[in-house]
């Protein structure tokens, strides 16, 4: 199948960065969580680190739930916005651009927490940049679609509500 922007496994609409994300969550949740020879995290630190996990948690999937529900029909995995869609700016949206992305990055850093995963720590880090870059391609494609798209850019945070 084929469309005017040419053959989807040439990703055109953002194939590889569904990819990559995938790969770099697939890591965040299914990677080793240390590596051999590292130092446990200090007993002081883990257990106030599992509750922040899991509260990090939480939110971020409360946040990529929101995004995702109020998407509805719109939802694609690929950052190329579906044709015939429209802007939406209100749930989550009005909080933060990509709630699904920022959900996902407080899912990661909140696993990380509550396993007490070095290395799953350092992956999250990964995902984080990851999502940025994603979404700096993604508002091209929705700037170039959506002319209100910019002034929506200047008053909602990109990733994290109130925070980026």
């Amino acid at each position: 199948m084929t469309t005017g922007r040419g053959p989807w496994w040439k990703g055109t609409r953002g194939e590889g960065y569904l990819a990559g994300q995938l790969a770099l969550m697939a890591l965040v949740f299914l990677g080793p969580r240390a590596a051999p020879g590292w130092p446990a995290w200090p007993s002081v630190f883990a257990g106030p680190a599992s509750i922040a996990g899991v509260l990090l948690m939480l939110m971020g999937g409360l946040l990529l739930f929101a995004g995702g529900a109020r998407l509805g029909a719109r939802l694609t995995p690929l950052p190329y916005p579906k044709d015939r869609s429209t802007l939406i700016v209100t749930g989550p949206y009005r909080w933060v651009r990509h709630p699904m992305y920022g959900g996902g990055i407080l899912l990661a850093f909140g696993w990380a927490m509550a396993v007490h995963g070095s290395l799953t720590f350092g992956y999250a880090v990964a995902l984080a940049v990851f999502l940025d870059v994603k979404s700096r391609r993604e508002e091209r494609w929705l700037s170039e679609r959506y002319p209100e798209y910019a002034d929506y850019r200047t008053r909602v945070h990109k990733l994290i509500p109130f925070v980026y």
